[in-house]
This record gives C-alpha cells, structure tokens and sequence, in this order.
C-alpha cells in the first residue's frame, strides 16, 4: 500500500497510548478472532480489574494473547469487529509493512502535534523527538483510551479556534498483574514492557520484539513472558453473562 493509504488506515488509532496501539496492532493481525471476542468484552463490561482476569481465564477463551489484551477495551474491539475491512487492512499492513505503518503513526503524531493537538495531559506523556514521538502512560498500571475525529486533529485549526479540548478521554482501564497472562506482562511494572522502538521498527510485548509476517503468520508463536496456555476443548462459560446492546 502506498503511504497515503496507510497514513489513512492509522489515522484512529495514532493517538493512542503506545502500549495500546501496540496491542491493537498484532491483534488486528489475528481479525478472525475480532468478532467474537468483541462479542465476549461486549457482554462482560460489567466486569473489571482482578474480576474481569478472573473471567477471561475461567472461561478458557481460546484467542491469541494480543486479543485478549484487548478485552479490557471493549469499545477498542467493538470499533474493530464494526469495521472488519479495516481491520484486516491494518492486519495486512502489519504484517506485510509494519515498517512503513510505524513510520505513518508518527507521520501523524508529528502533525497532530504541530497543530497543537497532541500535548502531556493528566493520563499521557507525549516525549521523544521527530520519528520518535511516544505516548506513555503517566501511571503504567491504567490506561485510558482517547477520543478525537481524526478530520480534526490532524488538520491545521482555523485562526482563534482552541485545540485542548479535540482530544477527551474514556475511563481509566486498570491493568495489574492479574493481566499478565494476557498480553500484558509489562505493564504492570512499567509501560516498557508493552511499547515499541520506533528507530529499530520493533512492536515490543513484554519486552520482546515480536516478528509475526505473512511468512511466518501460520507458526509464528510469540515468546510471551508469561505465556498464555489455550485451553484445550470447548469454552466454557463459568459465570453470568450480561448482555448489552451494541451502539
């Protein structure tokens, strides 16, 4: 893909904490799997923290840990599981460009930040220099996930309008070390752990570079620090569901 398409797919996610981002993208490398984990994260929002670990394990979900890292963001999975082709075209891009994705999210992040849009807030620090920006969590143990239209953040504002509050934010996600089976093994201890580095061009989980490409996608196995076992045989559900209606 050319990079005005990239930069077009990586537009509403940018912004995003880099260990979120991080997550979404080698999720996003596993879409089959979206849909029903989003369906899972959509009828247990009434869980959190140590409960919603709890839950994730006792049901014996089968997914890849990059997605379930993702089940504390329910409304992360729901904006992918809406729009499957765009997230089997980040997927795709990941797995075929990851270089040239990384090198649009800070083509955005630098304009995002020219404009005045992208700035240290309570929840986030913004650091680093050109081809380098980061986006860190101020506490590593919560993340939140930003909101913002991507037709404002990355477009030059009109003379007089003021830009701080383009970018709100969702609740605080608390991720302890009750989530470290489940793609965040890092986090907990620092944000390091889940990240990248951006001069090498490494998505980084748990401190490790993690190399899933369309070569090596069907065996490709990450060296989790505290590797996830799948269950063996059908889900199960131990626990009351909710259901709530998708908006």
């Amino acid at each position: 893909m050319p990079p005005q398409q990239i930069d077009g797919i990586v537009q509403r996610i940018a912004l995003y904490p880099d260990p979120l981002l991080a997550q979404i993208m080698t999720a996003s490398t596993f879409g089959n799997e979206i849909p029903d984990a989003a369906g899972w994260a959509n009828q247990h929002r009434y869980l959190t923290g140590d409960q919603l670990a709890h839950a994730i394990n006792e049901d014996r979900l089968p997914w890849d840990p990059s997605v379930l890292a993702l089940l504390p963001f329910p409304q992360v999975l729901d904006m992918m599981a809406r729009d499957m082709g765009w997230t089997q075209a980040l997927g795709n891009a990941v797995l075929g460009q990851r270089f040239e994705v990384m090198d649009a999210v800070q083509r955005m992040r630098a304009q995002a930040q020219q404009y005045g849009y992208l700035q240290s807030n309570p929840n986030y620090r913004v650091v680093g220099g050109p081809g380098e920006i980061q986006i860190v969590p101020v506490d590593p143990a919560y993340l939140y996930v930003p909101i913002y239209n991507p037709y404002v953040v990355f477009a030059r504002p009109r003379p007089g309008v003021f830009v701080g509050g383009a970018i709100s934010f969702g609740p605080r996600i608390y991720l302890g070390a009750s989530f470290a089976p489940f793609g965040w093994g890092g986090i907990g201890v620092g944000w390091g752990g889940v990240a990248f580095g951006w001069r090498t061009h490494d998505i980084l989980i748990n401190n490790r570079p993690w190399g899933r490409t369309f070569a090596n996608r069907g065996v490709y196995v990450h060296p989790y620090a505290t590797p996830y076992r799948r269950p063996e045989g059908a889900r199960v559900e131990r626990h009351e569901a909710h259901e709530h209606e998708r908006r």
